[in-house]
């Protein structure tokens, strides 16, 4: 792993490339993140796109998952790991798509900041509600995800009114190790 100064570098070079100024970030509190050691493969979808973990949070996501099926509940993963790198790339679509970066980053963090760089971030779904938005909070599987999430180290990242001030997202979820805070 590179050390804090390089990664902060990093940081700062992405933040120049995509135009996103401190006044930008005000009042944003995430934390630092950085890339695991491993990734592990926990989903192909049909169109090849691969969904990757750290092995203890795809051993986690595994339990929810068949644990909230043995319910009939379902729970599909859409999106998981995101490198530093894919975080600029899908910023710089947005912006290539006509988004102005303050927008943009009422939703996505910038690169550096992503829960999806620590292998441990989940974006869910289901078959009925498929899409990241709102409207997840009215299903079956958010419902179950809320009443037993926490209990297998799941939090939602981004309730309403959160403090690191991003957009409601109640379809993003990080798996926390036990023992850590």
């Amino acid at each position: 792993m590179k050390s804090d100064l390089e990664y902060l570098q990093r940081i700062a070079a992405a933040q120049t490339l995509l135009g996103i100024t401190p006044p930008m970030l005000a009042g944003r509190t995430l934390s630092l993140c950085f890339e695991p050691a491993e990734v592990v493969l926990v989903q192909r979808d049909a169109d090849g796109r691969e969904h990757r973990l750290t092995p203890a949070a795809a051993a986690a996501w595994e339990g929810l998952r068949e644990a909230a099926e043995a319910e009939g509940v379902v729970l599909h993963l859409v999106s998981a790991y995101r490198s530093f790198d894919y975080q600029i790339e899908l910023i710089q679509r947005r912006l290539a798509a006509g988004m102005v970066i303050t927008d943009i980053l009422r939703g996505s963090a910038c690169p550096g900041y992503s829960e999806h760089h620590t292998g441990r971030a989940l974006d869910i779904d289901t078959p009925d509600n498929p899409g990241l938005g709102e409207s997840f909070e009215l299903t079956a599987a958010f419902a179950w995800l809320q009443t037993h999430g926490g209990a297998r180290g799941f939090t939602l990242s981004f309730p309403r009114g959160n403090a690191a001030g991003y957009i409601y997202e109640p379809w993003h979820w990080l798996w926390t190790p036990p023992g850590i805070a």
